[in-house]
């Protein structure tokens, strides 16, 4: 294989950014949905106020399997990358930083 060509290797580049924007749109997304929950749990009682925060996990956790699909699509990327001798075209380490933190907050608002 003779590597990739420069407009193949900013394709590359740009859509690793691009995942990587999208990937920290839903973790943004995903931690309104944790407040909402909470504020709802603490608010909000009965049968529907439980139907709810039912309704509101079932979306962070539909969320949480996009998220890692795009964890995948981020990691095929850079090994792209990586497979050509290219430098690593991506803030892996700031997305690794901002899915853990993200996790973390949301295991300690889920209790």
């Amino acid at each position: 294989m003779s590597g990739l060509t420069r407009s193949e290797e900013s394709a590359t580049r740009n859509g690793i950014s691009a995942t990587e924007q999208t990937f920290s749109n839903v973790q943004f997304s995903r931690q309104d949905v944790e407040n909402t929950k909470f504020n709802v749990g603490s608010a909000y009682g009965g049968s529907d106020g439980k139907k709810y925060q039912d309704l509101l996990q079932q979306w962070d956790d539909q969320a949480e399997v996009i998220s890692t699909n795009l964890r995948d699509v981020i990691d095929q990327l850079n090994e792209t990358l990586r497979q050509n001798n290219l430098t690593q075209g991506s803030q892996n380490d700031a997305v690794d930083q901002q899915y853990s933190q993200s996790q973390s907050i949301f295991d300690a608002l889920h209790g």
